[in-house]
Parts: structure tokens; C-alpha cells; sequence
């Protein structure tokens, strides 16, 4: 069971950050990071599934791979952003944590466009 293995990387990363934050908190910080990188790794491949997946959907049902490609981005930026911010948080650093979230946003709404504007073309199509 992979979540088990997530876990215990989770409990003894934690476990050493709070040893070592008393006395080397600069350290402390790259552990976290290090468990965050390592988490990621061990669900890369169940990522990739569910993306080949979604992806064979898309072509099913018959879906601009524009849009869907947008949309994976979307999401990426999303928690590609939180990760970042989680670990400034982490840090102690909650203004850059915020920032980092507000920028990510921006991002996002900037790659929503033209899934908004071909949303909106439709609606005016419908509407006599």
C-alpha cells in the first residue's frame, strides 16, 4: 500500500524537522522540501495514469485537445502553487506564501480565457 509508505516518509520527515527547526531551522526547511519532492516521486506514476486516462476520455468524447490541455495546466499551476506556498508556510513565511498563491491565481485565470471566451461564443450561438 502506497499510502502507507506516503505516510511514514510524511511522520519521520515531520519528526526529523522538529529536531531539527530547534537548532538548524535553514535545515529543517530543506527536509520538508526533500519529503515533498520524495511524496511527489512515489505518486508520479499514478499521476501519469489517471492523466492517460483523462486523456483517452478527452479523445472520446470528442474534446479540443486545446481545451484539454488547458485544463491539465489549470490544474498543475494549482497544486504546483499550493506546493509552494505550503512549504513558505512551512518557513514561516506567510506573506511570500500568499503572494505565491495570488500569482497562481492570476496564472490560472489568465489560461482560463479562451475556454471562457469559447464558452461564452457558444451561449451567444444558443441565444436567438
Amino acid at each position: 500500500m502506497e499510502i502507507i509508505q506516503i505516510i511514514g516518509v510524511g511522520l519521520v520527515s515531520t519528526l526529523i524537522m522538529l529536531i531539527l527547526r530547534k537548532q538548524n531551522p535553514e535545515i529543517a526547511v530543506l527536509v520538508g522540501m526533500a519529503a515533498g519532492a520524495f511524496i511527489f516521486l512515489l505518486i508520479a506514476a499514478k499521476l501519469s495514469a489517471v492523466v492517460d486516462q483523462l486523456e483517452e476520455y478527452a479523445a472520446r468524447a470528442d474534446i479540443r485537445p486545446m481545451y484539454f490541455t488547458s485544463v491539465l495546466k489549470i490544474t498543475g499551476i494549482a497544486y504546483i502553487a499550493e506546493f509552494g506556498a505550503e512549504i513558505c508556510r512551512d518557513a514561516g513565511e506567510e506573506a511570500i506564501a500568499s503572494k505565491i498563491e495570488m500569482a497562481g491565481k492570476v496564472i490560472i485565470i489568465a489560461m482560463a480565457i479562451p475556454i471562457i471566451t469559447s464558452l461564452l461564443d457558444l451561449v451567444l450561438k444558443i441565444m436567438p
